[in-house]
């Protein structure tokens, strides 16, 4: 079967001054993703996508290096002040704010989104370690 020619456009983000950065900081990994007001991604960075592996991911430090990655092309792009959402309960949310600012980026507002029950489901049995 012969490839099909068709090429594929790289979206173009509409990037402003003000922004958002998301922080899901789970037991396993961090990701973070800075996006402009309406939510579109400009730039996104993760511990695992910084080369970290296995229980190295969820360090405070892996969540330096992916914020700063991820600060460094959203500064480039244009943004400059974020709104910062962290959402889980993982261990490199305040790192990865501190280097977001360090970075060149002002952070404006703290908000904690992390989704909590409101007596839901049943918890998993407790951890015998």
């Amino acid at each position: 079967m012969a490839k099909s020619s068709t090429k594929v456009k790289k979206r173009k983000v509409i990037v402003e001054a003000n922004g958002e950065a998301h922080i899901a900081a789970s037991f396993n990994n961090i990701i973070i993703s800075l996006t402009n007001k309406k939510g579109d991604v400009v730039s996104w960075s993760s511990a695992g996508k910084m080369g970290f592996r296995g229980s190295k991911k969820n360090t405070p430090y892996a969540a330096q290096v992916a914020a700063e990655d991820a600060a460094a092309v959203a500064r480039e792009a244009g943004l400059k002040k974020v709104k910062v959402y962290v959402k889980g309960p993982g261990n490199g949310r305040e790192s990865a704010i501190r280097s977001i600012h360090n970075a060149g980026i002002e952070v404006t507002e703290i908000i904690d989104v992390t989704p909590l029950p409101h007596n839901g489901c049943r918890p998993p049995k407790r951890r015998r370690v």
